[in-house]
């Protein structure tokens, strides 16, 4: 099984919550690995092979960050050939205000895997409630498409978003998702 998670990272924070969906992923499977969208877009026959792909962008004024979109728009030279036809994919997206439509961006790298015939894995994970109150974690920010994290909008050293308990459960997921099917050998 092969888990690649693919990322652009503006400030740093998405960066940090794709390695913790890793950290997660590696608590099943010791074949995940983690490239940049300019790392990525030098080694697609590399992610040909991949059995999942994780996208994660920052949501940036209501969408899909432009280096992410460049990325997307550079599979279309095999999109026609569908290589990630019945692959799984995953998303996720970070932004610094609570919502910041965060719903769109993933419903964009939902879309641009169903563009290759994917397979769409939700988050699987409910929020946790105590006292009728909604806790922080785990998926305090009750997204169910694709994972959601909130950062502080510091432009020096990033601070670690909201959500990495979150994220790990979520690459945990991903990770058990795909090995159940690879076992199936379908």
């Amino acid at each position: 099984m092969q888990m690649i998670i693919i990322y652009h990272s503006g400030y740093g924070h998405t960066k940090i919550v794709a390695e913790h969906i890793q950290k997660g992923a590696l608590q099943v499977t010791p074949d995940v690995g983690l490239l940049s969208v300019k790392e990525a877009s030098a080694q697609f026959e590399f992610l040909h092979q991949a059995d999942t792909l994780v996208f994660g962008c920052p949501t940036y004024m209501g969408t899909v960050s432009a280096e992410f979109k460049q990325f997307m728009e550079t599979t279309g030279k095999f999109w026609y050939a569908q290589k990630w036809k019945n692959k799984f994919a995953a998303g996720f997206t970070n932004s610094s205000t609570l919502n910041g439509d965060k719903l769109n961006t993933l419903q964009q790298l939902s879309l641009f895997a169903a563009q290759h015939s994917m397979l769409w894995i939700s988050t699987g994970i409910l929020p946790k409630f105590e006292n009728d109150q909604q806790m922080e974690a785990p998926n305090g920010l009750a997204s169910y498409l694709g994972l959601m994290t909130l950062s502080d909008n510091a432009t020096g050293a990033p601070n670690p978003p909201k959500g990495l308990e979150t994220a790990e459960l979520f690459g945990q997921r991903i990770a058990h998702i795909t090995q159940q099917f690879k076992a199936l050998n379908i």
